[in-house]
């Protein structure tokens, strides 16, 4: 399969720098990267800056000798499966709104008959005047796209919404729109991640080693693919995810009503969240102070949440996980039925490299006949892929 194209205008604003860094994140993904660059952008970064990060000759002047035969505008527009113009001035915004193509940009843009995609980034005054709002507003109905700017300290000193988005951020948001399975639309994703904790007093608490990393890029696959993903989270270091509902929770008794009042509407629920399975049969309301050189603290079994969305289970496709440390098939298998799963997936928790804080792992999905399929050793988000994968080709 060939890669897809990315065609990356360029326009004159004082983030012109970050989307080097755009070009950076988009090209790491594999796409093929063009640059496209206004005269003014010029003056804040140099064509050869992009070209190194693009590895891609750039484009900035219309009327410079081609390097092959051919009318260049015409030709990225045809070549791009996606343009992107980061950062989005109020000038080819308004240039594009209105109908103009003076440069090499504009008439890129107004030649291209793929998905076009605005990141605006200028002063908040700028970007709040209804007259940009207006021409905003023209070419969404025109089916253009906008990744809105964040709230923050501008260049210019003032603070509002202006704010080129974060460049993660938009390198995520344009891998998701370019994502080539999109077989969830109109699917409700389920999901939970991270630990939960057991409080013993207004100090004291016992968790688990759950980062939280699976049940976030399986959240992430889903969303690419299309689905409405609720992720249901225990703390984590972790960023939210764009484009996903996200409930935070700390306890187990919180997870348990967050997933319980989502459960009749999804179609697919994936329990990745590490939940406690005691919790002390005490709480102290005060802090426990030190005496003697034991302390004995009574545990008793809290919600067994996954066993609960089993017994309630309808339509959903329920999907759980298992971190066992012996007789890894056998245990999970027995999983599967006590609690009504239709897949499990088991990895073994006393391999250092692989499992919790890991950014890689390694398991085996079953399903309730039993069919065992080894994911292999990958990257989290990678064998979140082969999940949905053997999901939605069963």
């Amino acid at each position: 399969m060939s890669k897809k194209t990315i065609v990356i205008g360029v326009a004159g604003g004082i983030a012109a720098y970050k989307a080097l860094d755009v070009v950076s994140r988009l090209k790491k993904k594999d796409y093929d990267i063009h640059v496209i660059m206004t005269k003014s952008a010029c003056e804040f970064v140099t064509p050869l800056s992009f070209q190194a990060m693009s590895q891609n000759e750039v484009v900035y002047d219309m009327f410079e000798e081609p390097k092959a035969w051919e009318i260049q505008h015409i030709s990225l527009a045809k070549k791009a499966d996606l343009l992107l113009v980061v950062p989005a001035t109020a000038n080819i915004i308004g240039k594009i709104a209105n109908g103009i193509a003076d440069d090499m940009l504009s008439t890129t843009i107004m030649a291209s008959t793929g998905k076009v995609v605005f990141a605006p980034a200028m002063n908040v005054n700028m970007y709040d005047n209804p007259i940009l709002q207006n021409n905003i507003s023209k070419l969404e109905a025109y089916g253009y796209g906008f990744i809105e700017p964040a709230k923050g300290r501008l260049a210019c000193g003032d603070i509002g919404k202006g704010k080129l988005e974060d460049t993660e951020i938009i390198a995520e948001m344009v891998h998701s729109m370019m994502y080539s399975s999109k077989d969830l639309i109109g699917k409700k994703v389920l999901v939970t991640a991270g630990p939960t904790i057991s409080k013993i007093d207004p100090v004291r608490y016992i968790t688990n080693h759950s980062s939280g990393k699976m049940g976030f890029e399986i959240a992430k696959e889903a969303r690419d693919r299309g689905a409405e993903v609720t992720l249901v989270s225990g703390p984590t270091s972790l960023k939210n995810p764009f484009g996903v509902n996200v409930i935070e929770v700390e306890t187990n008794k919180e997870m348990f009503e967050a997933v319980m009042s989502n459960q009749s509407e999804s179609d697919i629920i994936i329990k990745s969240a590490a939940v406690s399975d005691y919790k002390p049969r005490e709480y102290s309301t005060q802090k426990i102070k030190k005496s003697e050189d034991t302390l004995t603290i009574e545990f008793e079994k809290d919600r067994d949440i996954l066993k609960e969305l089993g017994r309630r289970k309808k339509h959903q496709i329920l999907i759980g996980f298992a971190a066992e440390s012996e007789d890894l098939i056998n245990n999970a298998e027995k999983k599967i039925e006590k609690k009504n799963l239709d897949y499990i997936i088991v990895n073994d928790i006393s391999r250092e490299d692989i499992g919790f804080k890991s950014n890689e792992n390694e398991a085996v999905l079953i399903s309730k006949n039993k069919k065992c399929t080894e994911l292999g050793k990958c990257t989290k988000r990678e064998m979140a892929f082969k999940i949905f994968e053997c999901i939605v080709n069963e």
